[in-house]
């Protein structure tokens, strides 16, 4: 009888892409810094790496919600209830097994990919188009202020 060894996936990752780009310096960076968090999950660092991406999702969350504010984005509300069910989903997620393994960071890998991607090409695009034909400048948000609402009493 031969022994089956375990098959070994490569990490699941995406990679950053300048199609992602919604034309609003300040949130494509820290959208940029998003996929690099994601892209260093890890089952020796997971943990680390998941404390510092919950952080800086709530200074983006922040900064995005702000910019959207001070600008009259007629959609913020709505735009305000993604980033709340998202951290509802991941906080499900987190608190849904007692120990981290390989399937578990692939599964929040592609947890986060898949939305980031999905948010960011529909939601914050939408933001970014609008400005754009408003012929506005961004709101320059400050780095991690106001943590409010779901988000901020999640994980502030």
């Amino acid at each position: 009888m031969t022994q089956q060894h375990p098959v070994h996936k490569a990490p699941f990752a995406v990679e950053w892409r300048e199609g992602f780009c919604i034309g609003i310096d300040q949130l494509d960076r820290e959208h940029r810094h998003l996929f690099s968090l994601v892209m260093m999950l890890n089952l020796g660092t997971v943990e680390q790496t998941v404390e510092q991406l919950l952080d800086y999702v709530v200074t983006h969350f922040s900064n995005e919600q702000e910019a959207m504010e001070k600008s009259g984005y007629p959609a913020f509300e709505a735009h305000l209830k993604q980033h709340e069910e998202f951290a509802s989903q991941i906080a499900d997620f987190l608190m849904g097994s007692d120990g981290w393994t390989e399937e578990r960071v692939q599964d929040l890998r592609r947890f986060l990919n898949k939305w980031l991607i999905g948010h960011i090409m529909t939601h914050d695009m939408r933001f970014g188009k609008w400005l754009a034909t408003k012929n506005r400048p961004a709101p320059d948000a400050a780095a991690g202020s106001g943590r409010t609402g779901l988000v901020g009493r999640l994980f502030g």
